[in-house]
Protein backbone atom coordinates (compact mmCIF):
# COMPACT_ATOMS: atom_id res chain seq x y z
CA UNK A 1 0.00 0.00 0.00
CA UNK A 2 3.14 2.59 0.31
CA UNK A 3 2.25 4.68 -3.12
CA UNK A 4 -1.21 4.60 -1.83
CA UNK A 5 -0.11 5.69 0.74
CA UNK A 6 2.23 8.66 -0.50
CA UNK A 7 -0.53 9.63 -3.18
CA UNK A 8 -2.96 10.47 0.23
CA UNK A 9 0.31 12.63 1.45
CA UNK A 10 0.65 14.13 -1.49
CA UNK A 11 -2.91 15.04 -2.42
CA UNK A 12 -4.41 15.49 1.15
CA UNK A 13 -1.72 16.01 3.41
CA UNK A 14 -2.45 13.06 5.57
CA UNK A 15 0.59 11.72 7.42
CA UNK A 16 1.52 7.74 8.06
CA UNK A 17 3.59 7.39 11.01
CA UNK A 18 5.46 4.10 9.75
CA UNK A 19 6.00 4.80 6.07
CA UNK A 20 9.57 5.18 5.72
CA UNK A 21 9.34 7.88 2.86
CA UNK A 22 6.31 10.00 1.72
CA UNK A 23 7.71 11.35 -1.52
CA UNK A 24 5.54 12.85 -4.09
CA UNK A 25 4.04 10.34 -6.50
CA UNK A 26 3.04 12.43 -9.86
CA UNK A 27 2.88 16.24 -8.68
CA UNK A 28 -0.13 16.92 -9.32
CA UNK A 29 -1.42 20.47 -9.65
CA UNK A 30 -3.75 20.59 -6.76
CA UNK A 31 -1.74 18.76 -4.21
CA UNK A 32 -1.78 19.46 -0.38
CA UNK A 33 1.81 20.85 -0.74
CA UNK A 34 2.29 23.42 -3.00
CA UNK A 35 6.28 23.87 -2.67
CA UNK A 36 6.70 20.68 -3.88
CA UNK A 37 7.88 20.21 -7.12
CA UNK A 38 8.89 17.71 -9.93
CA UNK A 39 12.33 19.67 -10.11
CA UNK A 40 13.55 18.79 -6.66
CA UNK A 41 12.63 15.43 -6.50
CA UNK A 42 13.96 13.61 -3.51
CA UNK A 43 16.15 10.99 -5.12
CA UNK A 44 17.79 8.55 -2.81
CA UNK A 45 21.39 8.79 -3.00
CA UNK A 46 24.15 6.89 -2.24
CA UNK A 47 28.05 8.21 -0.54
CA UNK A 48 29.94 5.51 -1.67
CA UNK A 49 33.43 7.22 -3.92
CA UNK A 50 32.93 3.59 -5.52
CA UNK A 51 29.60 3.89 -6.73
CA UNK A 52 28.54 6.15 -9.76
CA UNK A 53 24.64 7.84 -11.35
CA UNK A 54 23.37 7.43 -14.42
CA UNK A 55 20.07 9.46 -15.47
CA UNK A 56 18.25 8.24 -18.02
CA UNK A 57 15.08 10.89 -19.28
CA UNK A 58 12.48 12.18 -18.96
CA UNK A 59 13.11 13.50 -22.78
CA UNK A 60 14.03 9.95 -24.36
CA UNK A 61 15.85 8.81 -27.61
CA UNK A 62 12.26 7.01 -28.86
CA UNK A 63 9.40 7.96 -29.21
CA UNK A 64 8.12 7.40 -25.90
CA UNK A 65 6.43 9.13 -23.00
CA UNK A 66 8.23 11.29 -20.70
CA UNK A 67 10.39 9.47 -17.45
CA UNK A 68 13.04 9.58 -15.29
CA UNK A 69 15.33 6.90 -14.55
CA UNK A 70 18.25 7.02 -11.91
CA UNK A 71 20.61 4.14 -11.51
CA UNK A 72 22.88 3.58 -8.86
CA UNK A 73 25.46 1.25 -10.53
CA UNK A 74 28.59 -0.32 -9.45
CA UNK A 75 30.32 -0.32 -12.71
CA UNK A 76 28.02 -1.90 -15.12
CA UNK A 77 26.20 -3.49 -12.58
CA UNK A 78 22.93 -1.67 -11.54
CA UNK A 79 22.11 -1.35 -7.40
CA UNK A 80 19.52 0.47 -7.38
CA UNK A 81 16.88 2.55 -9.58
CA UNK A 82 14.15 5.03 -9.13
CA UNK A 83 11.14 5.89 -11.30
CA UNK A 84 10.40 9.32 -11.55
CA UNK A 85 6.95 10.07 -12.80
CA UNK A 86 4.52 12.73 -12.97
CA UNK A 87 5.73 14.18 -16.01
CA UNK A 88 2.30 13.09 -17.68
CA UNK A 89 -0.14 14.60 -15.24
CA UNK A 90 -3.37 15.89 -16.57
CA UNK A 91 -5.75 15.70 -14.00
CA UNK A 92 -7.81 13.57 -15.06
CA UNK A 93 -9.69 12.72 -12.55
CA UNK A 94 -10.48 16.00 -11.81
CA UNK A 95 -11.49 16.44 -15.39
CA UNK A 96 -14.17 13.74 -14.35
CA UNK A 97 -16.00 15.75 -12.18
CA UNK A 98 -15.72 19.14 -14.14
CA UNK A 99 -16.83 17.77 -17.42
CA UNK A 100 -20.50 17.27 -17.50
CA UNK A 101 -22.13 15.01 -20.68
CA UNK A 102 -21.71 11.63 -20.54
CA UNK A 103 -19.56 11.69 -23.85
CA UNK A 104 -16.93 13.88 -22.57
CA UNK A 105 -16.24 11.70 -19.97
CA UNK A 106 -16.36 8.69 -22.15
CA UNK A 107 -13.71 10.55 -24.04
CA UNK A 108 -11.68 10.93 -21.45
CA UNK A 109 -11.57 6.85 -20.53
CA UNK A 110 -10.92 6.64 -24.12
CA UNK A 111 -7.50 9.00 -22.85
CA UNK A 112 -6.42 7.63 -19.95
CA UNK A 113 -3.62 5.43 -21.33
CA UNK A 114 -3.69 5.54 -24.85
CA UNK A 115 -3.00 1.94 -25.61
CA UNK A 116 -5.82 0.96 -23.45
CA UNK A 117 -8.35 2.40 -24.97
CA UNK A 118 -11.27 -0.60 -24.68
CA UNK A 119 -9.04 -1.34 -21.30
CA UNK A 120 -10.63 1.88 -19.38
CA UNK A 121 -13.31 2.63 -21.49
CA UNK A 122 -15.10 -0.55 -20.20
CA UNK A 123 -14.08 -0.11 -16.89
CA UNK A 124 -15.96 3.33 -17.26
CA UNK A 125 -19.12 2.44 -18.69
CA UNK A 126 -19.70 -0.46 -16.73
CA UNK A 127 -19.30 1.84 -13.68
CA UNK A 128 -21.95 4.15 -15.06
CA UNK A 129 -24.33 2.02 -16.27
CA UNK A 130 -24.13 1.06 -12.26
CA UNK A 131 -24.53 3.79 -11.18
CA UNK A 132 -27.89 4.14 -13.55
CA UNK A 133 -28.98 0.82 -12.50
CA UNK A 134 -29.15 -0.09 -16.47
CA UNK A 135 -28.33 -3.71 -17.23
CA UNK A 136 -25.97 -3.92 -20.50
CA UNK A 137 -27.84 -6.42 -23.45
CA UNK A 138 -26.14 -9.45 -24.54
CA UNK A 139 -24.77 -7.05 -27.67
CA UNK A 140 -22.98 -4.81 -25.68
CA UNK A 141 -21.27 -7.38 -23.18
CA UNK A 142 -20.31 -8.88 -26.65
CA UNK A 143 -18.85 -5.89 -27.94
CA UNK A 144 -16.56 -4.97 -24.55
CA UNK A 145 -15.46 -8.53 -24.25
CA UNK A 146 -14.14 -9.03 -28.01
CA UNK A 147 -12.72 -5.46 -28.03
CA UNK A 148 -11.11 -6.15 -25.16
CA UNK A 149 -9.59 -9.62 -26.49
CA UNK A 150 -8.12 -7.43 -29.73
CA UNK A 151 -6.95 -5.25 -27.69
CA UNK A 152 -4.65 -7.68 -25.44
CA UNK A 153 -4.01 -9.63 -28.87
CA UNK A 154 -2.50 -6.11 -30.81
CA UNK A 155 -0.57 -5.26 -27.88
CA UNK A 156 1.11 -8.35 -27.14
CA UNK A 157 2.08 -8.98 -30.48
CA UNK A 158 3.80 -5.60 -30.75
CA UNK A 159 5.15 -5.73 -27.25
CA UNK A 160 6.69 -8.83 -28.65
CA UNK A 161 8.76 -6.97 -31.59
CA UNK A 162 9.69 -4.38 -29.25
CA UNK A 163 11.16 -6.59 -27.57
CA UNK A 164 13.09 -8.67 -30.46
CA UNK A 165 14.87 -5.17 -30.95
CA UNK A 166 16.07 -4.75 -27.52
CA UNK A 167 17.79 -7.88 -27.76
CA UNK A 168 18.50 -7.22 -31.58
CA UNK A 169 16.58 -9.98 -32.93
CA UNK A 170 15.26 -8.22 -36.40
CA UNK A 171 13.74 -11.06 -37.81
CA UNK A 172 11.47 -11.10 -34.70
CA UNK A 173 10.74 -7.19 -34.60
CA UNK A 174 9.65 -7.48 -37.95
CA UNK A 175 7.53 -10.28 -38.01
CA UNK A 176 5.57 -9.09 -34.62
CA UNK A 177 5.20 -6.00 -35.87
CA UNK A 178 3.82 -6.84 -39.35
CA UNK A 179 1.65 -9.06 -37.38
CA UNK A 180 0.40 -6.21 -35.25
CA UNK A 181 -1.32 -4.65 -37.83
CA UNK A 182 -3.88 -6.34 -38.95
CA UNK A 183 -5.37 -6.82 -35.73
CA UNK A 184 -5.45 -3.11 -35.18
CA UNK A 185 -6.85 -2.34 -38.73
CA UNK A 186 -9.75 -4.62 -38.13
CA UNK A 187 -10.98 -1.76 -34.85
CA UNK A 188 -10.44 0.48 -38.14
CA UNK A 189 -12.91 -1.33 -40.10
CA UNK A 190 -15.34 -2.04 -37.00
CA UNK A 191 -15.29 1.44 -35.72
CA UNK A 192 -12.94 3.45 -38.13
CA UNK A 193 -10.33 3.76 -35.42
CA UNK A 194 -7.70 1.59 -34.91
CA UNK A 195 -7.36 2.13 -31.21
CA UNK A 196 -11.05 1.83 -30.91
CA UNK A 197 -11.75 4.77 -29.79
CA UNK A 198 -15.51 5.91 -30.28
CA UNK A 199 -16.22 1.78 -30.09
CA UNK A 200 -17.30 1.37 -26.57
CA UNK A 201 -20.00 3.82 -25.22
CA UNK A 202 -22.72 3.69 -22.18
CA UNK A 203 -25.97 2.02 -22.95
CA UNK A 204 -25.27 2.29 -26.26
CA UNK A 205 -23.63 0.59 -29.11
CA UNK A 206 -23.12 2.72 -32.91
CA UNK A 207 -21.18 0.09 -34.39
CA UNK A 208 -22.87 -3.13 -34.20
CA UNK A 209 -20.69 -6.61 -35.42
CA UNK A 210 -22.57 -8.09 -37.82
CA UNK A 211 -22.22 -11.66 -39.90
CA UNK A 212 -19.82 -9.65 -42.63
CA UNK A 213 -17.50 -8.51 -39.60
CA UNK A 214 -17.61 -11.76 -37.93
CA UNK A 215 -16.22 -13.38 -41.79
CA UNK A 216 -13.55 -11.24 -41.60
CA UNK A 217 -12.30 -11.55 -38.09
CA UNK A 218 -12.31 -14.87 -38.30
CA UNK A 219 -10.50 -15.20 -41.78
CA UNK A 220 -7.97 -12.36 -40.01
CA UNK A 221 -6.86 -14.86 -37.19
CA UNK A 222 -7.18 -17.91 -39.67
CA UNK A 223 -3.98 -15.88 -41.72
CA UNK A 224 -2.38 -14.77 -38.33
CA UNK A 225 -2.13 -17.94 -36.33
CA UNK A 226 0.06 -19.63 -38.33
CA UNK A 227 2.18 -16.81 -38.70
CA UNK A 228 2.29 -16.04 -35.40
CA UNK A 229 3.14 -19.64 -34.38
CA UNK A 230 6.14 -20.24 -37.18
CA UNK A 231 8.05 -16.51 -35.78
CA UNK A 232 7.44 -18.30 -31.85
CA UNK A 233 8.90 -21.17 -33.22
CA UNK A 234 12.05 -19.49 -34.51
CA UNK A 235 12.17 -16.77 -32.35
CA UNK A 236 12.37 -18.88 -28.86
CA UNK A 237 14.29 -21.28 -30.23
CA UNK A 238 17.24 -18.76 -30.64
CA UNK A 239 20.39 -19.10 -28.40
CA UNK A 240 20.93 -15.98 -28.59
CA UNK A 241 17.71 -14.99 -28.02
CA UNK A 242 16.96 -16.97 -24.86
CA UNK A 243 20.82 -15.87 -23.29
CA UNK A 244 19.01 -12.11 -23.13
CA UNK A 245 15.60 -13.29 -21.77
CA UNK A 246 16.31 -15.78 -19.45
CA UNK A 247 17.25 -15.28 -15.12
CA UNK A 248 16.92 -11.21 -17.12
CA UNK A 249 15.39 -8.94 -14.83
CA UNK A 250 13.60 -11.73 -11.97
CA UNK A 251 11.24 -10.18 -9.83
CA UNK A 252 11.26 -12.83 -6.78
CA UNK A 253 7.40 -14.26 -5.41
CA UNK A 254 7.64 -12.34 -2.25
CA UNK A 255 8.94 -9.42 -4.22
CA UNK A 256 5.55 -9.24 -6.30
CA UNK A 257 3.72 -10.28 -3.46
CA UNK A 258 4.47 -7.92 -1.55
CA UNK A 259 4.12 -4.62 -3.89
CA UNK A 260 1.04 -6.16 -4.93
CA UNK A 261 2.13 -6.90 -8.54
CA UNK A 262 -0.96 -7.53 -11.03
CA UNK A 263 -1.28 -8.62 -14.79
CA UNK A 264 1.71 -10.25 -16.64
CA UNK A 265 4.14 -8.92 -13.29
CA UNK A 266 2.00 -11.15 -11.12
CA UNK A 267 0.91 -14.40 -13.53
CA UNK A 268 4.74 -14.64 -14.42
CA UNK A 269 5.93 -15.10 -10.94
CA UNK A 270 3.00 -17.70 -10.47
CA UNK A 271 0.03 -15.15 -9.12
CA UNK A 272 -3.11 -16.19 -10.67
CA UNK A 273 -4.13 -12.55 -9.67
CA UNK A 274 -6.91 -11.97 -13.20
CA UNK A 275 -10.08 -9.87 -12.87
CA UNK A 276 -11.52 -11.80 -15.39
CA UNK A 277 -10.91 -15.27 -13.09
CA UNK A 278 -12.10 -13.56 -9.79
CA UNK A 279 -14.63 -11.36 -10.78
CA UNK A 280 -15.98 -12.11 -14.11
CA UNK A 281 -17.99 -9.29 -15.93
CA UNK A 282 -19.84 -9.13 -19.36
CA UNK A 283 -18.68 -12.42 -21.78
CA UNK A 284 -15.94 -13.28 -18.80
CA UNK A 285 -18.80 -14.82 -16.97
CA UNK A 286 -19.70 -17.58 -19.67
CA UNK A 287 -15.92 -18.51 -21.20
CA UNK A 288 -14.41 -19.92 -17.81
CA UNK A 289 -11.44 -18.12 -18.52
CA UNK A 290 -8.01 -19.65 -16.60
CA UNK A 291 -5.20 -17.34 -16.06
CA UNK A 292 -2.12 -18.19 -17.77
CA UNK A 293 0.58 -18.88 -15.35
CA UNK A 294 4.31 -18.93 -15.27
CA UNK A 295 7.09 -19.13 -12.51
CA UNK A 296 10.45 -17.98 -12.86
CA UNK A 297 9.48 -14.11 -12.80
CA UNK A 298 11.91 -13.01 -15.58
CA UNK A 299 11.95 -11.61 -18.95
CA UNK A 300 10.92 -14.94 -20.24
CA UNK A 301 8.44 -15.47 -18.11
CA UNK A 302 6.75 -12.69 -19.22
CA UNK A 303 6.98 -13.51 -22.84
CA UNK A 304 5.61 -16.98 -21.77
CA UNK A 305 2.69 -15.24 -20.30
CA UNK A 306 2.23 -12.77 -23.47
CA UNK A 307 2.34 -15.39 -25.86
CA UNK A 308 0.12 -17.86 -24.51
CA UNK A 309 -2.57 -15.11 -23.88
CA UNK A 310 -2.50 -14.25 -27.66
CA UNK A 311 -3.26 -17.60 -28.57
CA UNK A 312 -5.92 -18.14 -25.62
CA UNK A 313 -7.19 -14.72 -26.56
CA UNK A 314 -7.91 -16.34 -29.99
CA UNK A 315 -9.94 -19.18 -28.50
CA UNK A 316 -11.96 -16.58 -26.55
CA UNK A 317 -12.47 -14.92 -29.88
CA UNK A 318 -13.35 -17.80 -32.18
CA UNK A 319 -15.72 -18.73 -28.98
CA UNK A 320 -17.83 -15.66 -29.06
CA UNK A 321 -18.21 -15.34 -32.89
CA UNK A 322 -19.99 -19.11 -32.62
CA UNK A 323 -22.69 -17.09 -30.47
CA UNK A 324 -22.68 -13.84 -32.17
CA UNK A 325 -25.55 -11.91 -30.50
CA UNK A 326 -28.34 -10.14 -32.58
CA UNK A 327 -28.59 -6.89 -32.91
CA UNK A 328 -30.83 -4.84 -30.07
CA UNK A 329 -34.23 -3.48 -31.83
CA UNK A 330 -35.07 -2.03 -28.36
CA UNK A 331 -33.18 0.72 -27.00
CA UNK A 332 -33.17 1.59 -23.14
CA UNK A 333 -33.20 4.90 -21.81
CA UNK A 334 -29.58 5.03 -19.43
CA UNK A 335 -31.25 7.36 -16.81
CA UNK A 336 -29.57 9.22 -14.50
CA UNK A 337 -26.85 8.32 -11.53
CA UNK A 338 -28.10 7.40 -8.54
CA UNK A 339 -27.40 10.07 -5.37
CA UNK A 340 -25.36 9.01 -2.31
CA UNK A 341 -24.06 6.27 -4.02
CA UNK A 342 -20.44 4.30 -4.61
CA UNK A 343 -19.71 2.22 -7.73
CA UNK A 344 -16.44 0.12 -7.97
CA UNK A 345 -15.54 -0.93 -11.92
CA UNK A 346 -13.35 -3.87 -12.82
CA UNK A 347 -11.41 -4.40 -15.68
CA UNK A 348 -8.81 -6.93 -16.74
CA UNK A 349 -6.71 -4.53 -19.26
CA UNK A 350 -4.12 -6.29 -21.64
CA UNK A 351 -1.80 -4.86 -18.86
CA UNK A 352 -3.55 -6.01 -15.86
CA UNK A 353 -6.17 -4.83 -12.99
CA UNK A 354 -7.96 -1.57 -14.10
CA UNK A 355 -10.27 -0.37 -11.45
CA UNK A 356 -12.36 2.80 -11.54
CA UNK A 357 -14.69 4.11 -8.64
CA UNK A 358 -17.49 6.92 -8.14
CA UNK A 359 -19.02 8.32 -5.37
CA UNK A 360 -22.35 10.81 -5.97
CA UNK A 361 -23.61 13.42 -3.98
CA UNK A 362 -27.44 14.16 -2.90
CA UNK A 363 -28.16 15.06 -6.50
CA UNK A 364 -27.03 12.42 -8.15
CA UNK A 365 -23.54 14.30 -9.64
CA UNK A 366 -20.20 12.78 -9.48
CA UNK A 367 -18.55 13.97 -6.07
CA UNK A 368 -15.12 11.75 -6.62
CA UNK A 369 -13.86 9.98 -9.33
CA UNK A 370 -10.68 7.95 -8.75
CA UNK A 371 -8.92 5.93 -11.41
CA UNK A 372 -6.39 2.87 -10.36
CA UNK A 373 -4.26 1.57 -14.05
CA UNK A 374 -1.95 -1.68 -13.01
CA UNK A 375 0.91 0.52 -14.17
CA UNK A 376 0.86 1.96 -10.42
CA UNK A 377 1.42 -1.58 -8.55
CA UNK A 378 3.71 -2.89 -11.54
CA UNK A 379 6.49 0.72 -11.59
CA UNK A 380 8.34 -0.49 -8.15
CA UNK A 381 8.53 -4.34 -10.11
CA UNK A 382 10.90 -2.81 -13.10
CA UNK A 383 12.89 -1.09 -9.88
CA UNK A 384 13.02 -4.51 -8.01
CA UNK A 385 13.60 -6.15 -11.54
CA UNK A 386 16.93 -4.96 -12.81
CA UNK A 387 18.97 -5.05 -9.39
CA UNK A 388 22.33 -6.76 -10.05
CA UNK A 389 21.86 -6.31 -13.79
CA UNK A 390 23.36 -4.82 -16.17
CA UNK A 391 22.33 -1.43 -17.12
CA UNK A 392 22.59 -2.71 -20.84
CA UNK A 393 19.61 -5.41 -19.96
CA UNK A 394 17.14 -2.08 -19.15
CA UNK A 395 16.04 -1.42 -22.50
CA UNK A 396 14.30 -5.13 -22.26
CA UNK A 397 13.47 -5.34 -18.90
CA UNK A 398 11.50 -2.24 -19.15
CA UNK A 399 10.02 -3.07 -22.49
CA UNK A 400 9.13 -6.79 -20.73
CA UNK A 401 6.78 -5.09 -18.57
CA UNK A 402 5.57 -2.28 -20.74
CA UNK A 403 4.42 -0.03 -17.85
CA UNK A 404 2.16 3.42 -19.09
CA UNK A 405 3.56 6.70 -17.54
CA UNK A 406 0.16 8.32 -18.67
CA UNK A 407 -1.86 5.55 -16.87
CA UNK A 408 0.51 6.22 -13.84
CA UNK A 409 0.62 9.99 -13.80
CA UNK A 410 -3.17 10.43 -14.55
Amino acid sequence: FQVFERELHENFGINFSDHPWLKPVRFAFDRADKDSCIEYYPFYQSDSVELHEVGVGPIHAGIIEPGHFRFICNGEQILHLEIQLGFQHRGIERLFLEKKTLLQRTTLAESIAGDTVAGHTTAFVNLWEALCGFQADDELRFTRTLALELERIAVHTGDLSAICTDIGYQLGNAVFGRLRTPIINFFQQWCGNRLAKGLIRAGNNHFPFDKELGIALKNMLDQYKPDFNEICQKTFRQPSVLSRLEKTGVVSWEQAGSIGAVGMAARARGSERDIRKTHPHDKYINLGHQPVIKHHGDVYSRVQVRKAEIIQSIGYIRDLLMHLPAESREKKELGSPAANSIVISLTEGWRGEICHCAITDQQGALRHYKIKDPSIHNWVALALAVRNNEISDFPVCNKSFNLSYSGHDL
